[in-house]
């Protein structure tokens, strides 16, 4: 006997894994037992069979047509996160430099500055680290070196909330961005960069595949030291399979592309990431119950971290929302108070929720 039941889905805030879009979760579900006829679930599947091949080829092509990737730059699909690619990356673009440069914007930059030091000289060129994280530093403040590797920024901090909101010119010295967490969020000029990376876990699909967007001309020199798995040339001669693909995260990463291709494709999304951000936003810049933290030119329109000015009422503010389905707005442990991450897939209607909320809250206690 089987019934059936209506999913009861809350309004998911998470900073990563995050919410994915319903459409794309319930055609997973309908394909789970049998792909397209194949008889096999997609996580069953060979990764050298003509079926993943096929899902793998429309995934790499769904990521070029949406960030519009010339040809001169590789697509693979590994996996490591960003924290991994936080050693891959010098591993592969060091190219006989001494070292590279970063721009210090917060703890995912520091974990870069960490890593990175494993493998060669790390020149700190810029840091907001003064004012607490709460900017982007100002481009003319920059010491760049002209002999380095390549010049890393983390495009949008998680913690803090701050984000990039103009490519920054680093000259003839590749820009290499961590994107893990606003990538697929806006349309990006792609040959501005040397090298992107992103975990798909915030805005793309589920943890387990980090997405790398390499020009060809800054690989084939890796380290000696460097694994095989983790060459970047091995991986784009073997089609980012030398190794056994995260096949079915590939597969969901590929599900979600179509899903905003759909949407009228990445400027359409950066419009609606944009309407949700402001209305949050707004609100926050109107009332003094609460606080934003970040400077307004530097604002995230992903992560939005924000306190009360009481903090002795978090606890019972976070216990109000989950009761109202409005979850995982905790903030990071290293900053409290709060945080609402705006990812792709979340809808206005979560944000305006939250706002309501927040509003109902600040009349019983303000």
């Amino acid at each position: 006997m089987t019934t059936t039941s209506t999913a009861k889905r809350v309004f998911n805030f998470s900073p990563g894994p995050a919410t994915l879009p319903e459409a794309v979760l319930r055609q997973a579900a309908d394909e789970m037992l049998d792909w397209h006829g194949s008889g096999m679930s997609v996580m069953e599947m060979s990764h050298r069979g003509k079926e993943f091949i096929g899902i793998h080829a429309e995934a790499e092509k769904l990521v070029r047509d949406l960030m519009g990737v010339p040809s001169t730059y590789e697509v693979l699909f590994l996996q490591g996160g960003a924290i991994g690619q936080n050693a891959i990356v010098p591993m592969n673009l060091l190219r006989g430099h001494a070292g590279f440069d970063v721009v210090d914007t917060g703890e995912w930059s520091l974990k870069t500055i960490k890593e990175g030091r494993k493998y060669g000289q790390v020149n700190i060129a810029a840091s907001s680290a003064a004012g607490g994280y709460s900017h982007i530093p100002p481009r003319d403040t920059w010491q760049l070196r002209p002999d380095a590797a390549y010049v890393h920024i983390c495009s949008n901090e998680t913690i803090g909330g701050v984000q990039y909101h103009q490519v920054p010119d680093t000259g003839t010295v590749p820009l290499v961005a961590d994107m893990s967490s606003d990538f697929m969020s806006r349309p990006v000029d792609v040959k501005r960069y040397g090298l992107i990376y992103a975990g798909a876990q915030k805005n793309v699909g589920p943890a387990g595949v980090t997405i790398v967007i390499v020009r060809d001309e800054l690989i084939g020199q890796a380290l000696p030291i460097t694994p095989s798995a983790f060459d970047y040339k091995v991986q784009a001669e073997a089609d980012s399979m030398f190794n056994t693909p995260p096949t079915y995260t590939i597969y969901i990463v590929g599900l979600v592309l179509r899903w905003l291709q759909a949407q009228g494709g990445l400027a359409a999304v950066e419009a609606r990431n944009k309407e949700k951000a402001g209305l949050l936003y707004k609100y926050l810049e109107g009332t003094q119950f609460y606080f934003n933290p970040v400077a307004p030119a530097d604002r995230s329109l992903m992560n939005v971290p924000f306190k009360l000015r009481d903090p002795s009422l978090d606890d019972a503010f976070l216990k109000g929302a989950d009761e109202r389905g409005l979850v995982q707005l905790k903030g990071h442990r290293s900053v409290g108070g709060m945080r609402a991450s705006l990812y792709n897939a979340l809808p206005l209607e979560a944000v305006a929720a939250l706002v309501a909320y927040m509003k109902e809250f600040e009349a019983r206690h303000g």
